[in-house]
This record gives C-alpha cells, sequence and structure tokens, in this order.
C-alpha cells in the first residue's frame, strides 16, 4: 500500500472529477451529471443542488487539472490556498461502510469545501511522499486525460477513460509485425 486507503480513493475521485472534462467533453455540464458523479464516488453531505454549485465544481475541476502537472512548490500553495478557503479542521469520523477516518470539514459544509478539503488532504498527502510524479497525463497522443500511477513500478502511462493503453499496444504489435515482414 502506497497511501492510506482514504487517500487513495480521495484520488481516485479527483482522477475522475478532473478526467470529467477530459478529450475536449463534459460529463459534469448538468446538474443530474453531478448528482450521478457524486453517488458513484460515495460523496455525502449538504447539497444545494442549482447553478451556483455546479459551477463551483467546475471551477475547481480547473484548479485540481491545473494542480496535477504543478511543480511541488505551486502545489504545495495551491493545497494551503484550498485548505484555508474551506477552513479546514481535520477530525476522525466513521460513517457509512466507512471505518475511521479523516474529514477536513463538516458535513453541512458547501459541496465544493468538501470535495476540495478532500482533494487536498490527498494531495497533501502525495506531496509530503515526495510522490507528485505518480500524477501523470495520459501519454497517448490524442487524450489529455489525468493519470493516477498506484503501480509499485511507476509503470501506468496511460488513462482509464477509453482505450489508450489497448491503441497503443495494438499499434506496437503492428508495428513489429510490419518491422519482421
Amino acid at each position: 500500500m502506497l497511501f492510506a486507503p482514504d487517500t487513495e480513493v480521495a484520488l481516485r475521485s479527483v482522477v475522475n472529477l478532473v478526467n470529467s472534462a477530459a478529450n475536449g467533453r463534459d460529463a459534469l455540464a448538468s446538474a443530474a451529471e453531478l448528482d450521478d458523479f457524486l453517488a458513484t464516488e460515495g460523496f455525502t453531505g449538504a447539497r444545494t443542488r442549482d447553478d451556483a454549485e455546479l459551477k463551483s465544481v467546475h471551477q475547481l475541476r480547473q484548479q485540481l487539472a491545473a494542480l496535477w502537472t504543478a511543480d511541488e512548490d505551486t502545489a504545495v500553495e495551491a493545497v494551503n490556498r484550498m485548505l484555508r478557503e474551506a477552513n479546514a479542521l481535520p477530525q476522525l469520523v466513521k460513517h457509512d461502510h466507512w471505518d475511521w477516518h479523516l474529514h477536513a470539514t463538516a458535513s453541512e459544509a458547501p459541496l465544493v469545501d468538501r470535495m476540495s478539503t478532500e482533494a487536498a488532504m490527498a494531495l497533501a498527502d502525495v506531496i509530503r511522499g515526495k510522490e507528485m510524479d505518480r500524477l501523470r497525463i495520459c501519454e497517448s497522443e490524442d487524450c489529455d486525460a489525468a493519470v493516477l500511477d498506484l503501480s509499485r513500478n511507476r509503470s501506468k502511462r496511460y488513462c482509464d477513460t477509453g482505450n489508450c493503453a489497448n491503441r497503443a499496444h495494438v499499434a506496437a504489435y503492428r508495428a513489429r509485425q510490419a518491422a519482421t515482414r
């Protein structure tokens, strides 16, 4: 295990949020799509379900996408700002199917504060662990999706949004076959 389980879950949620705008599409264009995303990611707590909430999640998504490829100093600055703006106060909680884990906002806090704080706490672990190189962009030429590499040998090169890895492997195979002919 590289990170605590709740950190890995939060990092995967960040990747999924960032990738909801990958490759020129917006998978969070409506409140209903945001509802589906939050249900899939297991976010709970207070919601306003209005356009302002959706817009704030879009802004957070842009911030996290920029942070994904940032250098360490820029990432630290962004993470600290996110925690300050959400008035984060870490505390241990147990709820639903989760054992003890950290929350840094109350369940009544605005959705974007809860999402940004969870992302910031997970990214703080990445930074403290000197693991920023695990945050990447897909190596497929026609893809700009975020990649979270949690493999032991740091070998993950392609995203999980489509079939980028499969296409790259097929192209490499065909190139090898053509070279042997």
